[in-house]
């Protein structure tokens, strides 16, 4: 009984795993380059990309989480002028601030600006981004305030050793869908003044 108990749990997560693995596998990643890896952290060079943005007042992780992505997950499941439904892709932008916050979407590299539906909730923008230098560090598992902080702090730290100049505030960027148990991927990136 206790090996056959045994046999079922392996199962039970090898499914669980071989579905984490195919949900984010299948999704399109935003696209970007990497200029210098160090042993923490990396620099890379991001390339203009597309966003859906939605503006809130929410001052943690939490509250942005919850509200800033049923706003934006409206638009891409077809709250759209044309009811177009648009791909999901990865990572989801969070800048946090006692200022207020944002989350965005990058929307799939096949659209260009003027070929995204307008949005029917007018507190969505659509805009595109500048190409951009960030300095990135990762981390696993579940984030919260806490972790979000933490590897900021950590990030910001490592710049100022190496006298990297900063040009913006850390936004943290999540990979995996709620429900994706194992290998999750989590980063914080901050815009730096680079040369190639």
């Amino acid at each position: 009984m206790k090996s056959m108990l045994i046999t079922i749990f392996l199962l039970i997560l090898a499914f669980i795993i071989f579905q984490s693995f195919l949900a984010y596998s299948n999704i399109e990643k935003q696209k970007y380059r990497v200029i210098k890896k160090e042993k923490e952290y990396e620099i890379r060079f991001y390339p203009p990309a597309i966003f859906a943005t939605t503006k809130l007042s929410a001052k943690s992780y939490r509250e942005l989480g919850s509200s800033g992505f049923r706003k934006i997950a409206g638009y891409i499941f077809g709250d759209n002028e044309t009811a177009t439904k648009i791909a999901m892709t990865a990572p989801v932008h969070m800048d946090i601030s006692e200022r207020g916050s944002s989350m965005s979407f990058v929307m799939p590299s096949e659209y260009t600006l003027d070929k995204l539906p307008r949005p029917v909730d007018t507190r969505i923008e659509l805009h595109q981004s500048p190409a951009v230098y960030m300095a990135a560090i990762k981390f696993g598992g579940f984030a919260n305030d806490q972790k979000i902080k933490q590897y900021s702090d950590q990030l910001l730290g490592l710049l100022a050793l190496k006298g990297v100049k900063i040009a913006g505030n850390p936004t943290y960027l999540g990979y995996n869908a709620p429900y994706d148990l194992v290998g999750r991927k989590n980063e914080i990136v901050i815009a730096v003044e680079w040369k190639e």
